[in-house]
């Protein structure tokens, strides 16, 4: 184990280190000239003084050796295109203690490296076998039980491992948000599909550490134990010193959270099982203990390279990779086998043999197993639907006892009241939404006692507590991580992000994680929301870029979102209960972008019309996904739009009926995510003449995807313009109007196609 003095031979100057590697150990093992002791019983230590006994060893060097042996399969058969990464968990193969200390039940966010934890906790279930199933992700076999031949993934339903694709540190808000949603979940009552003791884990490497989204999960981690709010989480750092090429200064991991507030630091040696195993133990019972969160420092060591394509050699001197490989965490569990007499060298040889057999047989068999096919069925879990079921579950109203409790009595239902304005109507929905979902949650920066920046959500605190609505910090990325937490503990997050442009900051806790989980687990694990943010332009004497934010084109690249729009009170409140119902029913996730203008707007054409102002929908009414809203009967001219655009599209059309003697129509997409195709082309068709309203930038906005519709239905004939944003950021001031499109912009575009 000693750093070698000796000249390095030839055969250690092999390109393949895998095969390096490979050959250390037997070498090793048939070197060892040790003395053996006798043999400890099966509950005795393995060595003298270790917490791991003697039948945990075994186990544990059977999973290490599976780990080991699936890596090399996959660095021998890539090159036959018979397996389809390589990034491999050599190494890394200590982790397989902190599976075998936590439960099956216990959520875990893994690292790609886990290959050993995974082997140690298939054991926690009978009839699983972690071979076989590796195998069949390695070949990216639809009948992969983790992705369904999508990703390469560690997964596992029923052991409770959420799967992560290549993961930086975008996993850590989510598993934090879920060790939270554990305790939240016992606070209003809500069963738990996990027991109310469980931990989560949340492993990642030591460069990840560095990533600004992992240092958001540990800020938040220590700001709710500083509050004494439980939130069991276990960070799992597994510390190999290097991240792909660049090193992690020695110490740094330790120097960092050693002494890091309300962050409660352990330190384990994973490259040595009788030395590290108590450590693992004693963070992992004072995670499950206390409840609070917890950082293992887990020695590790990286052999082999990042990944199949990582030919270290190249850019790292020899001497260096050899000392490095010559601390295999293999090698030392193979003397502890030898030298606790529980396992003669042959015996040791014999296993790792037999274990490589296992791995290439199952490879093999893997290999002849289906693969994915078709189109559809490669997008067959990301965005599920059910309309039947959908439509029955936001119409339905079995909860009217709690309404009248909610709203006050009969004559105080919100159904009852004059009609009101958007702000007034979606502070209305929100609190049926809460009614009828017991386990719906609202939360975010200042949406509690204040009721919101635009008291949208005021009296929601009041009326359900605060252990429903509640403030988180100022973080959206973490805000997004709870709603995600609490979605896999079978609640319902209706968290707030109080502008569109603050969502951009946190995009990729939506994009890479949220919408990806039901593609990357075959819609095993789900994460539904309803994600409420105050959006789009237009407002007055509050301007700028980030509060009156119109890009929606970000929003759109994201597979399997939904996102909804109204433009006023009543549609806004059948839009929340079939996002709701999207979300309850297949499990979406789903965004509801609320026009921050049109909060208060109570007009239409004149001061005091009353015309943006509706009644409330009863229970039982809920909007059809992708239905939208046809103001107008007239054909000569079709204005497509969403959001702002539609009082200000309707203003517009008057002027232009009046000046041209036409009769249009406008019509209201209210869905942006995924668009109606088949409702704007058949709108399209009754159509002399069309103009698409869109406030978003030109070059990035909706009417793109309403322009490619037409044209691919053959209407691109018919006479039309796109009315559109400039492709700049929003000034402050009266300045903003000059970027966004105004009713004089449509009537002289309309006047243009004249």
């Amino acid at each position: 184990m000693a750093r070698p003095t000796a000249p390095i031979p030839a055969r250690m100057r092999n390109l393949n280190r895998a095969e390096v590697c490979d050959a250390n150990f037997t070498e090793f093992v048939r070197g060892w000239s040790g003395s053996p002791r006798s043999a400890p019983a099966p509950q005795d230590p393995v060595l003298p003084g270790s917490a791991c006994t003697a039948a945990d060893f075994l186990e544990l060097f059977e999973s290490q050796l599976i780990s080991r042996h699936l890596d090399l399969m996959a660095r021998v058969l890539r090159k036959q295109d018979k397996v389809f990464y390589t990034i491999g968990s050599s190494g890394h193969e200590g982790n397989a203690m902190v599976a075998r200390l936590t439960r099956h039940t216990d959520p875990a966010f893994l690292h790609y490296r886990s290959g050993g934890f995974m082997a140690e906790r298939f054991r926690k279930l009978p009839g699983m076998d972690p071979v076989m199933d590796s195998a069949l992700s390695f070949a990216a076999s639809s009948e992969d039980p983790a992705s369904g031949g999508r990703h390469k993934v560690w997964g596992s339903k029923p052991l409770w491992v959420l799967p992560q694709t290549s993961t930086i540190a975008s996993h850590l808000p989510k598993a934090l948000g879920t060790a939270i949603a554990i305790e939240q979940a016992r606070r209003i009552g809500h069963p738990l599909p996990v027991p109310e003791d469980s931990i989560t884990i949340c492993s990642f490497g030591d460069a990840s550490a560095n990533h600004a989204t992992a240092q958001t999960a540990f800020n938040a981690a220590a700001w709710t134990a500083y509050q004494k709010l439980p939130a069991p989480v276990l960070f799992v750092c597994e510390d190999n010193g290097i991240g792909i090429s660049v090193k992690t200064p020695p110490g740094w991991i330790e120097r960092s959270f050693r002494a890091r507030a309300e962050l409660d630091y352990f330190f384990a040696d994973g490259l040595d099982l009788a030395a590290g195993y108590a450590a693992v133990r004693d963070a992992v019972e004072h995670c499950r203990r206390t409840r609070r969160p917890t950082f293992l420092h887990l020695r590790t060591t990286r052999i082999m390279g990042h990944a199949g394509t990582d030919f270290e050699i190249e850019w790292r001197p020899l001497e260096e990779l050899v000392a490095v490989e010559a601390t295999d965490p293999l090698l030392r569990s193979a003397a502890i086998a030898m030298e606790s007499g529980l396992l003669t060298p042959d015996a040791v040889l014999e296993r790792y043999e037999a274990i490589r057999a296992r791995c290439f047989a199952a490879a093999a068999e893997a290999d002849r197993r289906p693969k994915i096919t078709s189109l559809a069925e490669v997008m067959r879990p990301l965005a599920p639907y059910s309309p039947e079921a959908v439509r029955a579950e936001a119409r339905r109203a079995d909860y009217g006892a709690r309404r009248l409790a909610v709203f006050g009595g009969e004559e105080r239902l919100p159904e009852k009241q004059p009609p009101r304005h958007l702000a007034v109507q979606i502070n209305q929905g929100l609190h049926d939404l809460l009614a009828k979902y017991p386990e719906a949650l609202v939360f975010g920066e200042d949406v509690a006692q204040k009721g919101g920046v635009y008291t949208v959500t005021k009296g929601l605190y009041k009326a359900f507590g605060g252990r429903r609505v509640f403030n988180t910090l100022l973080d959206e990325t973490m805000i997004l991580g709870l709603a995600q937490g609490y979605a896999n503990m079978g609640m319902l997050p209706v968290p707030e992000i109080q502008y569109l442009a603050y969502f951009h900051n946190a995009c990729d806790q939506i994009r890479g994680e949220a919408c990806s989980l039901q593609f990357f687990s075959n819609d095993q694990f789900r994460n539904p929301m309803v994600v409420r943010i105050a959006s789009l332009g237009y407002q007055k004497g509050f301007g700028g870029h980030f509060h009156n934010d119109n890009s929606i084109a970000a929003l759109r690249d994201i597979p399997g979102l939904v996102v909804g729009c109204p433009s006023r009170g009543d549609d806004a409140v059948t839009m929340l209960r079939t996002l709701a119902a999207l979300a309850r029913v297949d499990g979406r996730v789903c965004l509801f972008l609320e026009p921050i203008a049109l909060y208060m707007t109570k007009d239409l054409h004149e001061p005091g019309d009353g015309g943006w102002l509706t009644a409330y929908p009863e229970p039982g009414q809920a909007m059809e996904l992708g239905e939208g809203r046809t103001y107008g009967e007239g054909e000569d001219l079709l204005i497509l739009t969403f959001g702002n655009g539609v009082p200000m599209s309707l203003r517009a059309l008057r002027r232009i009926e009046a000046e041209r003697g036409w009769k249009g129509r406008v019509f209201d997409l209210r869905w942006l995510v995924p668009l109606n195709e088949e409702a704007i082309v058949e709108q399209a068709r009754r159509a002399r003449r069309i103009l698409v309203v869109d406030e978003g930038r030109r070059s990035a906005g909706v009417g793109e995807g309403i322009l490619t519709a037409l044209v691919e239905a053959g209407l691109g004939g018919v006479p039309l313009r796109r009315v559109v944003g400039a492709d700049t950021y929003t000034p402050l001031a009266g300045a903003a109007l000059l970027v966004l499109p105004s009713e004089d912009d449509i009537v002289a575009a309309a006047c243009s196609l004249a």
